[in-house]
């Protein structure tokens, strides 16, 4: 084990809990991750002693403040290897920080005829937004499909480019399938072609080192509260190249540079794309996150989390008659699977009765759930703070549903 699971635990104390008269286990980590004592002491602490409004403040505590919130921007350059931080844009989340790049691309590139890529296992943030803009704009939105085994069909998607298509936009990691997407293959082959690519990364922050760099992604989105740090929060990161040409998303406070009655220029990057009051809270307490993944390291954390999802899928195949949704050589720690022909909302609800937290459902990846022609799943996703002593719980929690129904 690359990390001591005893020493990591009492940082959640959220976790030290019974529900049902039994131990709370929580497996909804891909909805939304718990948050360790130093994020939530480090929004206290901004709270209890520095908090102000950022920015063009002259005194004490809002030049502070400012410097705060800057140095987050920082050390999150630096956790995705961004070349610098006027690529690091502040935003709600993944959601609005791929609203963002839909509006805005949209208004500047995308006309009649053209075309945008994206594929059928996305969340429905990573593709409503572009449904939206296509419908305004007359664009054409195409959808790759998926293998058997839930890898993208690259041989399916590399044929829908075409001289008219203007972006390429897809998840690095299915939320529903666990799925790891060759990004990075997928990402020069694109720009081989001269297409940018975005890439949303709710679901691999947490789980993959991410190397923006490296990757040589256009956009690359992700938000905080899936990575253990708060809700409310989210990243952008845009090539500068993008992000400059780009017009604002919204308007407002510390977007604007200079306002006259004949004209407003806009702000520098990264305020250009950040209108209003930022979540300076909510930025303090990512950046804690931030460090507390550091201080794990991503790559211990991919190795264990390695383990549970083996452990996971070894265990729930021996009881017999599970089906899997999402069985591709290259995964994150997350699983979807139905129990025979159990509604994922009936066993999921006893599943919880024994203190263990799964989600059921589409989990807002409908086109994805519809092509399996399935109501749903009941999907559990790991965290590294999970241990293997809770996924024999799970196994034996889905023993008892397929028991029961029997």
């Amino acid at each position: 084990m690359p990390f001591n699971i005893n020493d990591i635990r009492p940082d959640f104390p959220i976790l030290n809990q019974t529900i049902y008269k039994r131990p709370l286990i929580y497996f909804d980590n891909a909805a939304t991750t718990q948050k360790p004592l130093q994020v939530i002491n480090a929004i206290n602490d901004y709270y209890l002693r520095d908090n102000c409004n950022i920015h063009r403040g002259v005194h004490y505590l809002s030049v502070k403040a400012t410097e705060a919130f800057e140095e987050a921007r920082r050390e999150i350059r630096e956790f995705i290897n961004a070349p610098s931080t006027h690529e690091i844009i502040f935003t709600k989340g993944a959601s609005e920080s791929l609203n963002l790049v839909a509006s805005s691309f949209g208004k500047k590139y995308l006309h009649q005829g053209d075309e945008v890529i994206t594929t059928i296992m996305e969340h429905h943030s990573n593709f409503v937004p572009w449904q939206i803009i296509c419908d305004e704009n007359s664009t054409v939105l195409k959808v790759a499909v998926i293998l058997p085994d839930g890898e993208l069909d690259l041989k399916n998607l590399y044929s829908l480019i075409t001289e008219r298509t203007k972006i390429i936009v897809l998840t690095h990691v299915s939320n529903v399938l666990g799925t790891i997407n060759p990004i990075k293959d997928i990402i020069a082959y694109a720009h081989g072609k001269n297409i940018p690519v975005l890439i949303d990364g709710a679901q691999a922050v947490s789980h993959l080192p991410v190397d923006v760099t490296d990757l040589d992604c256009d956009f690359y989105c992700f938000s905080g509260h899936k990575m253990y740090g708060p809700m409310g929060i989210g990243v952008l990161f845009g090539k500068e190249k993008w992000l400059e040409d780009l017009p604002p998303y919204q308007s407002g406070g510390e977007m604007v540079k200079d306002v006259r009655i004949e004209k407003t220029t806009f702000n520098e990057l990264p305020f250009k794309f950040e209108a209003g009051t930022p979540n300076v809270e909510g930025v303090m307490g990512l950046q804690a996150a931030v460090k507390y993944l550091r201080d794990l390291g991503m790559e211990n954390i991919r190795a264990y989390e390695d383990e549970l999802l083996k452990h996971a899928v070894e265990r729930l195949s021996a009881i017999g008659d599970v089906r899997f949704f999402g069985t591709a050589p290259s995964k994150a720690s997350l699983i979807s699977f139905l129990i025979g022909d159990i509604h994922p909302f009936d066993a999921g609800t006893i599943i919880d009765k024994m203190g263990i937290a799964v989600r059921t459902g589409h989990h807002c990846a409908q086109p994805l759930i519809d092509h399996f022609g399935i109501p749903g799943t009941v999907r559990a996703s790991f965290a590294f703070y999970n241990t293997v002593d809770e996924i024999d719980r799970l196994a034996e929690a889905v023993l008892r549903v397929k028991t029961m129904f029997g």
